[in-house]
Order: C-alpha cells, then structure tokens, then sequence
C-alpha cells in the first residue's frame, strides 16, 4: 500500500496540530524533512523525538514526532504522527511537505479502514470510531465505547462458534449415513438454534433504546405568530439563539438545535407562526411548520393563555391527536383567559403544562415531562452491550428469520442439507456484521462517513 498523510484535528487555530502518516515509507519521508538537534533521529517504537520541520534551510516549525513501527500501531503499518503548532498555515505547509516528498493524501476514514483491512480490528469497531467522534451525548459515546471494546464482536464471535458446531455435526451426518444419526443430529440443531435466537433476540431489544440513545428525539415547536416559541427556545437553550419581538410573523423558516435531557440527544425545531397569511415567504415558512410538525417525533403546542382560545389554535391543537404531544399554556405571569377544559377536549389525554417563557418558568417541568413520557430513566447501558446501528439490526432480524427457517425446516422434516442452507446465511449475517463477508461497496459507504485523518 501507498504511504498516506492528512491533518487529523480540527481545522482552526489551536494549540497543537497533528498531521499523521502510514505506510512502508513513512519513516524515510519525515527523515527528509524533520530536524533534531543533533541532527540524528531516535526511530523506536512508541517514542517521541523533539525537534524541526524544515524544508531545505528554513525552519517551518517546532514539532514533537512519535514513531509506532509495524505492526504496533493504529494501522499496522510504520506510522508517524507531527505535533506541530495548530495553526492552520503552518499544518498545511507540513502537510504539503510529506506530500512534495513521496506521501499520498489520505482519503476520508483511510486510517481506519488500513486498521479494517489489515486485521486490527472489524467492522463493528471500525463504526465504533466514527460513532465516538459523531457522539452528541455521553451515553452515546459510552455505548460506542463498548462497541470500540469487542463487546459484540465477541459475542457475535461466540455465535459463530456455536453455528459452526452445528455445521461440523451435519457434515458428519451426511457423510456417515449409515450411523442414523439425522434425528439426533436435528435435537442437537433444534437445542443449539435456540440457544442462538434467545442471544439475538436479546440483542434486538436493544436497539430501540439504542436508536433513542444514537438519534435521540425530533421535537417540533408550533403555534400561532407570538405565542412564545421562539421565547421558548430561547429559555431551553439559555441563550438568546431566536429573534424575539412585539411583531407577528418573525420567524419565517426553521431554527434547529441540539439539546440532551438526562443523556439523550433532542433536537429542538422552532418553527414559524401557524396562521392565515397573504405574504408569500410567510407561507413557505407555515408550509415548514406543518411539515416540521408531521415528521417529528414529539409535537409541542404553544399557546397563549392570556388570549382566547381561537379557531387557529383549535386547528394547530389538532396537530397532535395523533402524536405524542405536549400543551403549553405559556405567558402565566399574565391574567389567564384562554379555556383549559376546552383543550383538554380536544387533545383528551394529553400533557398540559403551564409556564412562562419569557420568565424561563416552567422549563424543567418539560424537561422531567420529555424524559418520563419516554422512560429516558429506564435507558442504562453501563453493564449491557445496545444495539446502536440499523446495519447491525438488519442483519440480526436477517438471522432471526433465518432460524426460523431452520426449525420450519426440521419440524417438516426436510433432508438435512436443506436445514444447512439457512444455517450457513445466520455465518453470512455475522459476516456481514464484522466485514468478513461483507462488499466492498459497503465498506467504501461505511468509510465515506469518517473525517480526514482518522
């Protein structure tokens, strides 16, 4: 393979810069152009050298240099990675220099995927690394974390033992008919095939509170123009991130954001005032608002409880008698007007909360509202392996299916090697989990996802 560099932080001014290198050449080309003092470089494994980037006489920068030399290292080839100052001009120009003297740009994820292909690690951990450095919330990284470990390659490596046995048994079966052995050859498929669907039926539980735990919830903000929404947003992000004023119709598109509650990422859609208007950007933002409200997970109406109910708001409350909703009677710190029975007739069981945007009274008491709606309290992960990916999920319903063609097939007595086809397509599922079997499409798609330099 090639030898590969790109920057692997952030783009920006920081501190420290890391421009990291792979492959045979690696040390050859930093010998070219990184100085030390006595002008001779320490090249052991796992050891930093002090020292210059220079390009011919002039000095680029002050650098730190550690050496990781095949096969211990990310990659498991000769690798080295340049601790420069963080400036963006100077990383360029050492990136440009390993470049001018024999290294390729790496492409997006290429580190990682030399890991993959070299042997260090699977598929599962591979996604794990993205997923880490994508994790919005603690409780998704630690889930991550434990994917990073080789919890469910293991598991899923113990699996694939236990299949494996099963196929020797039938292999043994067929070629020795004579012994008669196919029924206890089927109890012992029947015994170990469950033993087998329990473990993924264990691990398909939970992906619903690892899906909750990766994507977390879309919540969608709704109401008439000055109703408090974008007061609302304001107060749940303590800062002041929507324009707020006296005059109707502010708003005009969608304003997204990110918030987590008790570990969970939500992510906060304001949107525009829902109501009869002859403006015609006005109309676009409204046509997002009720888009905005259709694809969320959970709809929040804001009202004005200093007003009185009005048709518009008999129509937006209609937005979420068929979702998971929540009222909110917002500007209490004014005298009340609005009718409390005549909504909850309308929206029967929903959650009506009174509170005071403007104030920030009220908010926590959504909080607490979102995470017991949802049981956010119930979703531990410190000592269970979730489910996180759809890939994963797919390929274990996949085996789940394929059991139980197995025990269809036996219970109708089918010739044995008949029972071995579904039992061989439970293999290729793991495969596909832990790349073993899986395309090459698919791991270039994985790898699309990673950032330059990891």
């Amino acid at each position: 393979m090639s030898t590969i560099v790109a920057i692997s932080t952030a783009v920006g001014n920081s501190g420290i810069g890391i421009i990291r290198m792979s492959g045979e050449n690696s040390f050859e080309i930093i010998k070219k152009i990184f100085k030390t003092k006595a002008n001779m470089i320490d090249i052991k494994p796992n050891t930093i050298n002090y020292g210059h980037i220079v390009s011919g006489s002039e000095i680029i920068d002050e650098v730190l240099v550690s050496f990781f030399k095949a096969p211990k290292s990310f990659t498991t080839e000769n690798m080295c990675e340049i601790n420069s100052h963080g400036g963006i001009l100077v990383m360029n120009k050492i990136l440009e220099l390993c470049l001018q003297n024999g290294a390729e740009l790496a492409e997006p994820g290429e580190f990682t995927k030399r890991a993959f292909l070299n042997g260090r690690i699977d598929l599962v951990q591979a996604e794990a690394i993205v997923d880490i450095i994508n994790a919005k919330t603690e409780k998704e990284a630690k889930a991550s974390i434990k994917q990073l470990d080789g919890i469910l390659s293991a598991k899923l490596a113990k699996i694939r033992t236990q299949i494996m046995n099963i196929l020797v048994d039938i292999e043994a079966s067929i070629d020795y008919p004579e012994y008669d052995v196919e029924e206890v050859t089927n109890n012992k498929v029947l015994e170990t095939i469950r033993d087998v669907e329990k473990e993924l039926l264990n691990l398909e539980k939970t992906f619903d509170n690892g899906k909750m735990i990766k994507e977390g919830l879309k919540v969608a903000i709704i109401g008439k123009p000055n109703a408090g929404k974008s007061s609302l947003l304001n107060a749940i992000l303590r800062e002041d991130r929507a324009i707020v004023t006296e005059y109707e119709g502010t708003t005009r598109d969608t304003i997204e954001e990110f918030i987590q509650i008790d570990g969970i990422p939500i992510k906060i859609v304001d949107t525009a005032g829902i109501r009869e208007t002859d403006n015609e950007v006005e109309k676009i933002g409204i046509t997002k608002s009720r888009e905005a409200a259709k694809n969320a997970d959970l709809v929040i109406v804001i009202l004005d409880s200093s007003k009185k109910l009005s048709s518009e708001d008999e129509e937006i409350l209609s937005f979420v008698k068929n979702k998971k909703g929540i009222i909110l009677l917002n500007k209490m710190d004014l005298k009340e007007e609005i009718d409390e029975e005549k909504i909850k007739e309308i929206v029967k069981e929903k959650t009506i909360l009174k509170i005071s945007a403007l104030n920030k009274e009220g908010i926590e008491e959504i909080f607490n509202t979102i995470s017991n709606m949802y049981k956010f309290n119930e979703i531990e992960i410190d000592d269970s392996l979730t489910i996180t990916n759809n890939r994963h999920k797919k390929a274990i319903i996949n085996m789940l299916e394929s059991i139980k063609k197995v025990k269809d097939s036996i219970q109708k007595q089918m010739p044995i090697d008949i029972v071995t086809i579904s039992i061989t397509d439970i293999l290729s599922e793991i495969g596909n989990i832990t790349g073993e079997g899986v395309s090459e499409d698919i791991i270039n798609e994985i790898f699309k996802k990673f950032c330059l330099g990891k």
